[in-house]
């Protein structure tokens, strides 16, 4: 009968459009992942690799986007179906924030492996295997439609955000004991800003997942361990004075 075709075709186009997010979020946790390695490894080549990769990303959102559009134009869904379908906006916005961030972590680490090695950047590898599991969660339990561990997973966020004000204090006091790892050093705060930012956009994902399961925002406050704004590091300290 025609309207259980047309019910079973929107079935299969909602499918689908989750199927392209799963995807789009495979690509970006990939992107993340080679973006981290090539850091690590001071490889050029591989970071070139990730900045290529980086249009695949914008491909997918366009094309999540397009098909969300035409679906709110011609299907006009209501109550979980709508909330399916904005997700996947929402998310794929997400996901393609990831890339770009990804992107700029590769682009720094060229121009840092052109430098000598600083010791602060093996922090900045703790903070990019912390954000790869946190992504890789949070991703997970979209595909799985876990509240609990999205939840899970945005509760750990914080971790990431002491973590990136241990790592703020510790380049700064490094940059004023030897003035010439400046350049370095800069590098490396854009680089771990850039993994912190993308520790926020993984607890989007958990909160758009807890929107679209339960129907409601998820009412608690967002955890923010963050403190670099407040950072001081005084020379007095630094030549054993008092501050």
């Amino acid at each position: 009968m025609p309207t259980e075709h047309i019910v079973k075709s929107f079935d299969e186009e909602l499918q689908k459009l989750n199927r392209t997010l799963a995807q789009m979020g495979g690509a970006a946790e990939a992107q993340l992942e080679m973006a981290v390695q090539a850091f690590a490894q001071r490889n050029s080549e591989l970071a070139q690799q990730v900045m290529q990769a980086d249009e695949r990303l914008d491909q997918f959102e366009r094309e999540i986007d397009n098909e969300v559009v035409r679906m709110l134009a011609l299907r006009q869904p209501m109550a979980s179906d709508l909330r399916n379908v904005l997700s996947a906006l929402k998310v794929a916005a997400d996901l393609e924030r990831i890339g770009d961030y990804s992107a700029n972590i590769a682009k720094r680490a060229i121009a840092i492996s052109q430098l000598p090695p600083v010791r602060p950047a093996q922090g900045i590898v703790r903070m990019g295997r912390m954000v790869q599991e946190l992504i890789k969660d949070v991703l997970d339990a979209f595909v799985e439609r876990n509240v609990d561990n999205a939840v899970a997973a945005w509760a750990r966020d914080e971790e990431l955000d002491d973590l990136y004000t241990s790592l703020f204090r510790e380049v700064l006091t490094y940059m004023m004991e030897d003035p010439r790892t400046i350049t370095s050093c800069t590098h490396l705060l854009f680089i771990a800003k850039n993994i912190e930012r993308i520790g926020d956009h993984a607890t989007n994902i958990a909160e758009t997942l807890h929107f679209l399961v339960a129907g409601q925002p998820l009412t608690k406050i967002r955890p923010k361990g963050d403190q670099s704004s407040f950072a001081v590091v005084s020379p007095d300290i630094l030549r054993g004075g008092e501050p």
